[in-house]
């Protein structure tokens, strides 16, 4: 899974970074990073981790799996270094380390045990968040630069937030039919749609690391309380502490990642051309050795 999750992150990255940037927030964008072969095989590296993270949420509680899948950030960093020659100052080294001290608190914490069920306000309370995260990040899509990857990219986490939530109970599904006919699965696919929507304007804002470690860390948190106080997820007796430790590390390590990422690609617009309908000709991608 993390793996899975470390090269979508990355493919889809790069998928943006070639992608016409888009102002608000709209589907189309889906089908123009579509174009690109590498944001479809990074599509599909996130189902495949996707539904890894949905096998392990049957047993393992949310506050695991979550943060487990902050761990992707880690391979999506090393991949960018080695492959797109990405600069990764000494800071950022130590925070990577940090998430990972942090994660593997967390697996020595965790106490697998199967999920309870939602009851109706729950699936209630779950279509009002996505009704919320929709308005919101219509007006978040206008926003640019560092502050648009940071505010959208934790949009994004939310969403895959109530995504885990909904998964957790789904995955104890006995049969099929008890799967497609319960309403948890459909606001499954809309909050995962949702968030894949707003990831994508996130990366084309600045940042990838900015962008990721910003869901990471909005997507877990949510998703780790309500597994605790709602779906009954459980921590091994005595090792109370080393949740508490591993949250703090994981959380203060993904936010510093989004505080000192640097840009790994930026879309910037000329300004005679700053009022007029966008075309591949008037998008420039420039490097980061090329920034004022």
């Amino acid at each position: 899974m993390i793996a899975a999750y470390g090269v979508a992150n990355l493919l889809q990255s790069v998928a943006a970074a070639r992608t016409d940037l888009h102002q608000g927030f709209h589907p189309l964008l889906l089908l123009r990073l579509g174009r690109h072969k590498s944001y479809l095989v990074g599509v599909g590296c996130q189902f495949a981790g996707f539904a890894l993270a949905f096998f392990a949420r049957r047993d393992l509680p949310l506050f695991l799996v979550q943060s487990a899948m902050a761990a992707g950030l880690g391979v999506t960093t090393v991949l960018g270094v080695l492959i797109l020659k990405w600069k990764l100052p000494r800071t950022e080294i130590l925070l990577l380390l940090m998430l990972t001290v942090g994660i593997a608190a967390l697996v020595l914490a965790a106490k697998p045990s199967p999920s309870r069920q939602l009851g109706t306000e729950g699936v209630v309370g779950l279509a009002l968040v996505l009704v919320a995260i929709g308005f919101v990040g219509f007006f978040a899509g206008r926003l640019h630069g560092a502050p648009g990857s940071v505010v959208l990219g934790s949009l994004s986490g939310v969403a895959f937030g109530a995504a885990a939530v909904a998964s957790r109970p789904l995955a104890s599904a006995h049969s099929l039919a008890e799967f497609v006919t319960d309403p948890l699965s459909y606001l499954l696919i809309a909050h995962s749609l949702v968030g894949q929507l707003l990831l994508g304007l996130a990366m084309q804002r600045g940042s990838t690391t900015a962008a990721v470690a910003a869901m990471d860390a909005a997507g877990a948190v949510p998703a780790a309380l309500i597994g605790l106080l709602v779906l009954g997820d459980s921590v091994w007796p005595g090792r109370e502490w080393l949740v508490a430790l591993g949250f703090v590390v994981t959380l203060g390590s993904v936010i510093g990642l989004s505080f000192y990422a640097e840009p790994q690609h930026h879309h910037q617009i000329k300004p005679e051309l700053a009022h007029r309908p966008y075309t591949p000709k008037h998008l420039e991608i420039v490097p980061l050795s090329h920034r004022r």
